[in-house]
């Protein structure tokens, strides 16, 4: 049976999952040290840099015969998933037809750069000269003061958001053993903050107090994806050694199971939030 594009997405993280793979902790970028498009130079989206198998060069298979590349014998591609504008005219509460756009999750298939024949790889570009954690103190600030949102760095044993009060409390940075940890945990946070009302007013934060439902689910796993974005396009190496435990994986296995649209709606959510803690929405 033919899979649509949510299964395989789906799919793809659940099999990274059972194989003891985070697939949000790959250790991608908004840069050339993820999977981007080799004619485009972009990177592909959040999702995309999940499910892909390689950092480095992508393209399709005209793409690279265009460029003089042949892909070789036996190779098989990998699937990049978007989303396409749909016009639907159904009828509103007076009778009038009106067309409505509905974003519909589309797919092609990519070859990385490894499978090509022809084609020399790309230089790398230099990322940044800035200081990992100078720029992770930098957007931490910058996003609280345009935010006005306040942000308590105190002696606890607790991290949270509360879109009641708006403020963020986390454990100071002298309590980690790891100052890239801190940021890890303020980023996760931060994320949750982007889902306040007077922000992208997320629906996923009306259940956030509710604790193992599938709105706090999904809110989670925004959180989880969009810290991981920002540490991972910071360059900041974290342990997350915790993370890699099998109660943690089953979680999200269990999860990802009951709803095949789970992981691409998180990481849409998450891919928004992040834009918008970085002001570039």
């Amino acid at each position: 049976m033919k899979q649509n594009a949510y299964e395989m997405v789906t799919n793809r993280i659940i099999e990274q999952l059972e194989n003891g793979v985070i697939p949000w902790q790959k250790p991608w970028s908004g840069t050339h040290s993820g999977a981007y498009n080799r004619i485009s130079n972009k990177p592909y989206s959040l999702l995309n840099q999940m499910i892909l198998k390689h950092n480095g060069e992508y393209a399709t298979f005209k793409q690279w015969s265009d460029l003089g590349g042949k892909i070789r014998k036996g190779e098989k591609s990998e699937v990049v998933v978007f989303w396409k504008i749909q016009p639907f005219e159904e009828e509103n509460e007076n009778g009038e037809k009106v067309i409505k756009q509905i974003p519909l999750l589309r797919h092609y298939n990519v070859f990385h750069i490894s499978q090509v024949d022809g084609v020399e790889p790309k230089e790398q570009l230099k990322i940044s000269d800035l200081e990992p954690i100078e720029e992770a103190e930098k957007i931490k600030t910058d996003y609280m003061n345009r935010e006005h949102l306040k942000i308590f760095e105190k002696v606890t044993n607790k991290a949270f958001y509360t879109p009641t009060f708006d403020y963020i409390e986390v454990p100071c940075k002298e309590q980690y053993q790891n100052i890239e940890e801190f940021y890890s945990t303020l980023f996760h946070e931060m994320i949750h903050s982007t889902g306040h009302k007077s922000r992208l007013n997320r629906s996923d934060m009306q259940g956030i107090v509710r604790h193992g439902s599938e709105k706090y689910s999904k809110e989670e796993l925004t959180a989880e994806l969009g810290s991981a974005t920002l540490i991972n396009m910071l360059g900041i190496e974290t342990e997350k050694s915790f993370r890699n435990s099998s109660a943690y994986i089953q979680n999200w296995l269990q999860a990802l199971k009951n709803d095949n649209k789970f992981i691409v709606s998180a990481s849409s959510k998450a891919e928004k939030a992040v834009k918008y803690i970085l002001n570039e929405q």
